[in-house]
């Protein structure tokens, strides 16, 4: 998704001085470095838990070594040697070998459990087709999951993501690029590829080895640090993403009530968070997923630096940071040591909104700062805000549990033009006034003047699901279990003696509201450059699809392929994200969608016979859900290139083939964010009550950017967005989506002319 961006766009620059034997000491210091990093989190997830034992376990263990040894029996076959004459040593010595026995079985339970989950034969299966070998491996890994896991509890268990051969990354490189090259193009790129895997590519590879080896992942502290860190360009549009509220209904149209249970919901989300007793996400009915993406979702911010950006994480926080009418405020969630209701905290949002006071010198437009390009911010940071009051306002804002902003603007399906004012929702989402959001914040909270709402989220810390998966729940809370009384305003009661909130005061020179000025020029250059359009597809969804035996998320991708190529006439790179966190730490890997079977089946579909689409169809199908299946078990092309490129910047070295790779654009970005916890909502009988999903900015200036949802069995909600500025692009956003629509219902039909 908006990761697309940065990928194509990041640059680095390391500049060890010397012989050749120092640049290798520069890239071995930085696998050291991960390494390091990776066995710190190994040891902070050792001792929040010993899943899959208890600590029941451990006492059933020790008494059962107790019984045994008044018994006059050794389990320890002498290891505890002579001290069973002596009652009190007797005892120690107990402890100590039940304790280490305990110890190695868990090791042990553990080490099995992530060997069995190194095996990925069961996603190439044929869908509804499990081979004997499948059955018994996922009753194996039943056996030693465990019960009642903890959100953490399978940490340990993941298996490293492999480093793919570097034969086979080149050979999948260059049957992707095929569709988008000509004869000679493809000559020349395959050329380059040889060259890199017969000379550089091998010493590259065994650095990635070598940290695959020592690090938990090879991918991902990079990923974070060069494509988001590092990254100097705004957050706001090419970076942040944005989730959407329900679009049919809305709870209740009073502010400060929707903002008290939206906050209080996301504080019970944050205590359950806490205390570990969110459920991992299983896939398979019990395959597990890393969680680590969880760990910086509140009390997180992005700190802009010269160099690179830094993201700070507190344990806790008790306020957070209110944004309204240009105005910053703090307001505290806790109460006589206890969390506030949620009626008390809409009493704290409407002092808010009645608040008469105008903004300070600067205030208004500071969020500015965040939306657009890095160095002048840090520079700003550095120079205005290390000291005094303005260091004091800038701590709380930063050190908060997460930032909220009271819009003053209306959102929503409303007005004479509800397509229209949907677009406008997601824009106001996408940027807002472009200073009325935190940008650097792990999250913003959106609260409308009409009781709508939405969240936007900065991108380095985690991706989009985490996200999604807090967002889910809040709004189903919200609705289904805090709710609204007859007025409209938060149910319970509150105390009147809890203090009003505090509005931050600043000092900011001239000189600096000079910067902010400039800053707020650049993001409104940017912010009014994009055009969205958001739309819900009801005709059907993939209930219909599954019946046809079709993978929905194929079908979509290949209505894109076709739609794009009916616009355009011509086929683009194509990016469509998908997830590596089968193992641990792991985040995303880039499926490239457009392939030759896409590109024969677009070609096709107008002359072709209906036998021969309908088998285009298949196969492309089938070529699609293949390439998803191997990105998500770590033999994906992109990460793999990526990390080869980061390696080739350590040790000093040029190759051409990488820099071509990783600077080509990508014209079609794509995501789709599943709803993962469909227990919290009833479709049956409240089908309005979902959300209508989330959506990104266009990843290059010449290109689209298209977020999908798949709601339930009957609908699927579309964002697509682009630039106005670009002569590729300009003023089809709107003509996308009739091709996309036109692009279903032709697949749809090929599909159901032989089911």
């Amino acid at each position: 998704m908006a990761e697309a961006h940065q990928a194509v766009a990041f640059q680095f620059t390391v500049s060890p001085e010397g012989i050749d034997l120092q640049l290798s000491h520069a890239a071995l210091k930085e696998v050291y470095l991960s390494g390091l990093r990776s066995w710190k989190k190994k040891f902070n997830h050792f001792v929040t838990g010993v899943y899959p034992a208890s600590p029941s376990s451990w006492l059933f263990m020790v008494t059962a070594i107790l019984v045994t040894q008044y018994s006059r029996l050794d389990p320890s076959m002498d290891m505890m040697g002579d001290y069973l004459s002596d009652q009190g040593l007797t005892v120690l010595s107990a402890l100590a070998f039940s304790t280490g026995l305990w110890l190695a079985l868990i090791v042990t339970m553990r080490s099995i459990l992530k060997m069995l989950l190194c095996y990925h034969g069961w996603i190439f299966e044929e869908h509804g087709k499990i081979s004997n070998t499948t059955k018994i491996w996922l009753a194996l890994v039943k056996i030693f999951a465990g019960r009642k896991p903890m959100l953490y509890s399978y940490q340990a268990s993941l298996p490293r993501l492999p480093v793919p051969a570097l034969k086979d990354t080149m050979q999948r490189f260059l049957e992707s690029v095929r569709p988008l090259k000509t004869d000679a193009e493809f000559q020349r790129m395959a050329g380059l590829a040889r060259d890199f895997e017969r000379t550089l590519g091998p010493r590259l590879q065994w650095y990635l080895k070598l940290k695959s080896w020592w690090a938990s992942n090879y991918v991902s502290d990079w990923w974070e640090e060069y494509v988001y860190l590092r990254s100097r360009g705004p957050l706001m549009v090419n970076s942040n993403y944005y989730g959407m509220d329900f679009i049919y209904v809305t709870p209740t149209p009073i502010q400060a009530a929707r903002a008290g249970n939206l906050v209080y919901a996301m504080l019970l989300y944050r205590r359950k968070l806490t205390r570990e007793e969110i459920k991992p996400l299983m896939i398979q009915g019990g395959l597990p997923m890393c969680s680590a993406q969880y760990e910086r979702m509140f009390n997180t911010t992005r700190v802009p630096g010269m160099e690179g950006d830094t993201i700070q994480h507190l344990r806790d926080s008790k306020h957070i940071a209110v944004y309204h009418a240009g105005r910053f405020f703090r307001v505290w969630l806790y109460h006589n040591g206890r969390l506030m209701r949620p009626r008390e905290l809409q009493a704290q949002f409407q002092m808010i909104l009645d608040d008469p006071t105008p903004p300070l010198p600067g205030e208004e437009k500071l969020g500015a700062l965040t939306a657009a390009d890095r160095d002048p911010w840090a520079r700003a940071r550095q120079t205005y805000f290390r000291s005094g009051v303005n260091e004091q306002s800038l701590s709380i804002v930063e050190k908060a549990a997460f930032f909220v902003t009271l819009d003053t603007s209306e959102q929503g399906l409303q007005g004479p033009n509800p397509s229209q004012a949907l677009d406008a929702y997601s824009k106001s989402l996408l940027h807002g006034r472009c200073c009325d959001r935190w940008f650097d914040k792990s999250f913003t909270l959106i609260v409308y003047r009409n009781g709508k709402s939405g969240i936007n989220a900065e991108h380095s810390w985690a991706d989009a699901p985490i996200v999604a998966h807090l967002w889910e729940y809040t709004i189903a809370t919200d609705a289904f279990m805090l709710g609204y009384d007859a007025n409209g305003n938060c149910k319970g009661d509150m105390d009147s003696s809890i203090p009003p909130p505090q509005k931050l005061q600043w000092d900011i020179p001239p000189e600096c509201q000079q910067v902010i000025l400039q800053s707020l020029s650049v993001a409104l250059a940017l912010a009014n450059d994009i055009d969205f359009n958001a739309f819900p597809f009801k005709e059907f969804g993939k209930g219909l699809i599954k019946k046809c035996r079709t993978s929905p998320d194929s079908f979509i991708q290949l209505c894109l392929q076709l739609a794009h190529f009916r616009d355009k006439q011509k086929f683009c790179l194509t990016y469509e994200a998908s997830m590596t966190r089968l193992f641990r730490e792991g985040r995303t890997e880039t499926v490239r969608s457009c392939t030759i079977e896409s590109l024969q089946l677009c070609q096709g579909h107008d002359g072709s016979y209906p036998e021969r689409k309908l088998r285009l169809l298949r196969v492309a199908a089938e070529k699609h859900q293949n390439l998803y299946r191997h990105a998500m078990t770590g033999a994906g092309i992109d990460r793999h290139l990526f990390c080869l490129y980061v390696v080739s910047k350590y040790l000093g070295l040029d190759s051409p083939f990488l820099r071509e790779v990783l600077s080509e654009p990508w014209r079609l970005s794509t995501s789709q964010t599943p709803i993962q916890q469909m227990e919290l909502f009833d479709l049956q009988n409240h089908p309005d009550y979902v959300s209508f999903g989330g959506g990104f900015g266009p990843v290059d200036d010449d290109g689209y950017g298209v977020s999908y949802v798949i709601v339930g069995e009957d609908l699927i909600n579309f964002h697509v967005s682009c630039k106005f500025s670009s002569k590729e692009t300009v003023s089809v956003c709107q003509h996308i989506k009739e091709e996309l629509l036109r692009s279903l219902g032709l697949i749809l039909l090929f599909l159901l002319m032989k089911s």
